[in-house]
């Protein structure tokens, strides 16, 4: 089920929260006025099903659209087999519960360059990621696999990346994380640059990639290597407000999900200034 308009929410349960769980954080969103929650298991994932089917739960009856953050123990370009194998593990298993949630999309880093060509490290994700697309379609599971497009040069995930693998196989779409393209390069920060991406995606994946989009945004700190860490909006030179005049004339549809350290303050300052372009 994809929004039929722009959602914004928090990366994790909202600081303001007065527990600390799934639950609580949804409910916390809705009181806050937000409409979406990615659930962060980047730890690893240790909800069980019965949990799940309780946060479905809460989600539906709060009416918050749910995402799921994969765990950040993944490298589908580990040249050992164990850890590839416990990748793809980590992956699946995050997909099946979130689905259990009632969470579409699986957002994941997929990969390190390490000193492989980049057309090998492409190939090596390329092929984990099929084989777990297929096996979601065996099973029913109904899960999105979510590349993010990544902050570090060192880190698999630059945009045609990331929009090739969802070009080419079914049930994978990207994850646009907008800091992390600005940061990785020091670029992508400015209303034709924006413009340019959100085309690219367009032309790729056709109206679907502008209508069913995943998005995370924050300030960011960065330097020549890419990112460094997350700041708040008002702290980083992000330039938050040209980025949502181009999703409002792209009439994009999907989830804008904040990943700053104020994040339910600043997904409420990004919902504000949407809704007032």
């Amino acid at each position: 089920m994809s929004p039929m308009k722009l959602i914004f929410g928090t990366a994790g349960v909202p600081k303001s929260t007065k527990t600390s769980n799934s639950i609580a954080g949804i409910e916390r969103v809705r009181e806050l006025g937000l409409e979406c929650m990615e659930l962060e298991f980047v730890q690893g994932v240790r909800m069980s099903e019965k949990g799940a089917r309780n946060v479905l739960e809460t989600a539906r009856r709060e009416n918050i659209a749910l995402s799921v953050h994969a765990p950040y123990y993944i490298n589908l370009n580990s040249p050992e087999e164990e850890k590839l194998k416990a990748s793809m593990e980590r992956i699946y298993q995050a997909a099946r519960i979130g689905s259990l949630c009632g969470a579409e999309s699986i957002v994941l880093h997929a990969a390190f360059y390490q000193k492989s060509s980049k057309q090998s490290v492409y190939e090596n994700v390329s092929k984990a990621l099929g084989e777990l697309a297929g096996q979601f379609r065996d099973e029913g599971i109904a899960a999105v696999l979510r590349p993010e497009t990544m902050g570090k040069r060192a880190q698999f995930g630059t945009l045609d990346e990331v929009l090739a693998l969802s070009e080419e196989i079914e049930g994978v779409m990207p994850c646009l994380d907008f800091s992390h393209m600005h940061a990785r390069e020091g670029k992508e920060n400015s209303y034709h640059e924006f413009m340019a991406i959100l085309s690219k995606v367009e032309d790729t994946l056709g109206k679907e990639g502008l209508e069913n989009m995943h998005m995370h945004v924050s300030g960011i700190e960065y330097d020549r290597n890419g990112e460094k860490r997350h700041l708040t909006l008002k702290e980083s030179d992000f330039n938050y407000p040209e980025l949502l005049r181009d999703l409002k004339e792209f009439e994009v549809k999907g989830l804008v999900i904040c990943e700053s350290p104020i994040m339910e303050e600043d997904a409420l300052l990004l919902k504000k200034t949407y809704m007032e372009l």
